[in-house]
């Protein structure tokens, strides 16, 4: 049975989760549309934010993605449930 997370673990994963889906709609929205400058300005703009949300999320509730994308406390804290993808 996975712990329960505060509020703001749920908030800060529904947020991320949002501003991904907007930037993988403007890259398939720039693949065909390479000379958009606003869209371009738009993805680097949400892209930025999507890491510093990230990172916000993994200093307070550990790791967000495996396979060398996020670092891990000590000690090894990937076994904390639950995981992002769980809830």
């Amino acid at each position: 049975m996975s712990k329960q997370m505060p509020p703001e673990y749920y908030r800060l994963l529904e947020e991320i989760q949002a501003n991904d889906f907007v930037v993988l709609e403007l890259n398939l929205y720039l693949d065909t549309h390479p000379n958009d400058y606003k869209a371009i300005e738009q993805f680097n703009n949400l892209s930025k934010k999507s890491m510093e949300l990230k990172i916000h999320f993994e200093k307070r509730f550990g790791p967000l993605m495996h396979f060398g994308k996020s670092f891990s406390n000590y000690p090894w804290n990937w076994d904390d449930s639950p995981w992002p993808w769980q809830v």
